[in-house]
């Protein structure tokens, strides 16, 4: 018997386990209902369970490529993992109810994108019927690490609302890539501007603060948020906001406060990072002069 075979009756005895499990907790349950039923009766479903996976056990023909077809798929997964940068870093799963025709199990999952972490528990109800085999996800609930982005949980509440697992996957690799691509902007230009940026929220934030030490309430605030819309597409939103002293004069005020819409024509031009290089370099020049 070969390695293939081994793993397909022991997943077969697992499952097993699991059904003779579930059997005795819904023995116990009808016992506590005063409804009694006797250990030959209990016992006879079991082997009658037992019966049945075994025939079907039987009823399988096994390929002799069955390993290398594990190799190729798990190459695949790799590959998906690598493609979408999505991690699974833990899975459990459990059958609650089982017959001939209906399947439930409960999942759990946990992994990771990027540097976010996420957390899955669902149901996944399996129907057979004489055609088919249809699959529903049910009672879906979604932990993840997005901060305090009003955003972000919208969007998980609507995957939530309507079991969209394949869309929340999609959009989480989209998402993922870009609070990765803020954090490590946003972390290079602190260690190459310590004395003028500032990360209020730390790396995980989404603005940075720019302060001339020279002007203590002059101070300009990059936000770069990533919106999230109904259909899960991602798109970075920037905007310069700024905070300046009462004493500054009026020709410095209106140059200040073009400085939004020159940011965005920054933007549009030469893309993210050397916007804000920009902007940081205008404010460490201030800086300069002043001293």
């Amino acid at each position: 018997m070969d390695i293939g075979t081994c793993q397909v009756y022991e997943d077969e005895i697992k499952s097993l386990e699991e059904e003779i499990k579930l059997l005795a907790e819904q023995y116990k349950d009808l016992q506590q209902e005063s409804t009694f039923y006797s250990e030959e009766e209990i016992l006879t479903a079991i082997k009658a369970f037992q019966s049945e996976f075994q025939r079907e056990s039987k009823g399988h023909e096994f390929q002799s490529d069955l390993k290398a077809q594990l190799e190729n798929l798990e190459a695949d997964l790799g590959f998906l993992m690598k493609f979408t940068c999505i991690q699974f870093t833990s899975h459990s799963k459990r059958t609650v109810e089982r017959n001939r025709n209906r399947t439930v199990q409960k999942h759990r999952v946990s992994g990771k994108c990027h540097s976010l972490s996420f957390q899955l528990e669902f149901q996944l109800l399996e129907i057979k019927d004489e055609e088919k085999v249809s699959t529903v996800i049910t009672d879906l609930s979604i932990i993840m690490e997005s901060g305090e982005d009003s955003n972000v949980s919208k969007f998980v509440s609507r995957t939530e609302e309507h079991g969209h697992l394949l869309a929340f996957f999609r959009s989480l690799s989209s998402y993922a890539e870009w609070y990765e691509h803020r954090r490590s902007t946003f972390q290079h230009f602190k260690a190459k501007y310590p004395d003028v940026v500032t990360l209020p929220e730390g790396l995980q934030g989404d603005y940075i603060i720019l302060r001339n030490p020279r002007v203590s309430e002059f101070e300009l605030m990059v936000v770069w948020k990533i919106h999230l819309d109904e259909e899960g597409r991602t798109t970075p939103v920037l905007d310069l906001l700024t905070k300046v002293p009462e004493q500054v004069s009026q020709q410095n005020m209106t140059t200040i406060e073009d400085a939004p819409a020159r940011f965005r024509s920054l933007l549009s031009l030469l893309g993210i990072e050397t916007a804000i290089e920009n902007v940081i370099k205008a404010v460490g020049s201030e800086q300069q002069t002043a001293a």
